[in-house]
């Protein structure tokens, strides 16, 4: 159960929108949503420190885009196997995350193309043709003897292409640089999203994992207490226990059958939570195929993942990026001050109807100088000083982040390892301890108290070590995270078979 309380806390790894976000005016960088700089030691820590987080935050979690997918492929009658790689590969092509940050993508492509337009030629064509009647004296104030004061109606046609062109405008310019930027800034934020996809995928089956352990721990603690039930029953019929270490085997049985129930539906609840993130049709079982045991990673140095973090991870990437947008943005609010260029030309047809009409043509240069509009470039320019500023700030907190969070996973990674030593040592003892009990009230030298509390303690061992390992496994996931390989080396961290 703890285990799966704290599957809630290692969705605090992303932000709503995994850092995906677009301007919806290109003229002003868009504001990102900076990665959680507490995430990764949120999911490394021990799982009952994360119980309440977990719980608190479940309204935040149940709207987070990570935990949805969007289903696709067909319905098998049959459970399907389901690998670790199958689950991240599904995950990368369906979970609600990862696609909402590819049509960012999309649309900070459309700002980009909107931001050219104001550079490329503009070519539109008009046609039109009408009847037209003219009053000589109301038009021209002509009252020509001889001549009817009302000409017409008479048809008139009209087929002409206008074509425009910048020649030189030194703020499109700039702000067609700055959506370049912007643009290159959504496609490393989509990068950075298939890394917390991997994160959250690889978390969740680590989670079903562990949680299918518990169920295999309680069927074999549940086998137990039925064995030591019979045996007590057994030496009751032959005189050699009591009526209340019966009833005490009974009690420690119906213990273990409810502790096995409940773990068999988190484990269920649990395959529903990873099923829904990569994407499985509504209703598809599987089976979990891939176990990974206890497997020792030694990582490079401190101070070399931490400078590998920098160079790696995709949302240091955006977020440089995006300052650099805003540079550009500055500059082109500077830029309203500057004369523009341009030039325009049309071509058609004229006459009465088309059989008599003929070409005409126009043709100019157009020059645009501004004149007095500082108040509004004044504005501009604050605003644009403002936003830059702002994304230089986000860029070094950012900095910052990363190194606390692979400083934290450093030091969960040592922690964990520790863990697992120790609770494997603790299995062993309590395993030895619950049979050297079971042989003594065997002997009668003892009633079977002592052994259902060496049951629980073993139970309670076993319970530690799953835990251990997954949290040692967790944060060796949250380190490739943090170091920014998590879709590259995932396996080869987790060292799974």
């Amino acid at each position: 159960m703890q285990l799966r309380i704290w599957a809630s806390a290692i969705l605090l790894v992303v932000p709503l929108y995994g850092g995906v976000a677009a301007s919806a005016q290109y003229s002003t960088p868009a504001t990102p949503a900076p990665y959680n700089p507490i995430a990764l030691a949120d999911v490394t820590g021990a799982p009952r420190s994360a119980v309440q987080a977990g719980q608190s935050n479940y309204q935040t979690l149940s709207q987070n885009p990570y935990l949805g997918g969007v289903p696709a492929g067909k319905l098998s009658a049959a459970p399907v196997p389901l690998s670790l790689e199958d689950a991240v590969n599904l995950g990368l092509k369906q979970n609600l995350g990862g696609v909402l940050a590819s049509d960012a993508v999309i649309d900070a492509r459309g700002e980009k193309w909107q931001a050219l337009s104001e550079l490329l030629p503009n070519v539109v064509t008009d046609t039109g043709f009408g009847v037209h009647q003219v009053d000589l004296k109301a038009a021209f104030g002509l009252s020509i003897h001889g001549v009817a004061p009302i000409i017409g109606p008479f048809g008139y046609f009209d087929s002409r292409a206008y074509f425009t062109q910048s020649v030189f405008d030194w703020e499109s310019i700039e702000r067609a640089r700055s959506s370049t930027a912007q643009l290159k800034s959504a496609e490393f934020s989509s990068k950075d999203a298939r890394e917390l996809v991997v994160l959250v995928i690889v978390s969740n089956y680590l989670l079903a994992i562990a949680d299918q352990a518990e169920v295999e721990s309680a069927t074999s603690q549940r086998d137990t207490a039925k064995a030591l039930f019979q045996q007590a029953s057994d030496q009751k019929t032959a005189g050699l226990a009591s009526a209340v270490d019966v009833l005490r085997s009974q009690v420690q049985l119906e213990s273990r059958e409810q502790k096995l129930i409940s773990a068999q539906n988190d484990f269920a609840k649990q395959k529903l939570v990873l099923a829904r993130a990569i994407g499985l049709p509504l209703g598809q079982q599987f089976e979990i195929t891939t176990q990974i045991p206890y497997h020792d990673l030694t990582p490079s140095s401190l101070d070399d993942a931490i400078q590998s973090a920098y160079k790696a991870r995709a949302d240091f990437e955006s977020q440089m990026n995006r300052v650099r947008s805003a540079e550009l943005a500055r500059k082109a609010a500077s830029a309203e001050r500057y004369p523009s260029i341009g030039a325009e030309t049309d071509y058609g047809l004229s006459g009465v109807n088309p059989g008599t009409s003929h070409g005409t043509v126009d043709a100019a240069a157009t020059l645009h100088i501004p004149i007095f509009q500082e108040g509004k470039v004044h504005a501009d320019v604050l605003r644009a000083d403002a936003s830059l500023a702002e994304e230089k700030q986000r860029l070094e907190d950012l900095r910052a982040k990363i190194d606390q969070e692979v400083r934290d996973v450093y030091l969960d990674l040592e922690a964990t390892a520790q863990e697992v030593s120790v609770e494997k040592s603790a299995v062993d003892l309590a395993t030895q301890n619950l049979e050297q009990s079971r042989d003594r009230f065997r002997s009668g030298v003892t009633d079977n108290l002592e052994v259902v509390q060496a049951q629980d303690a073993l139970a309670i061992a076993n319970d530690a070590y799953i835990a251990s390992l997954y949290s040692y496994n967790l944060a060796k996931i949250s380190l490739a995270r943090a170091t920014g390989v998590a879709e590259s080396q995932y396996s080869q961290y987790l060292g799974g078979n």
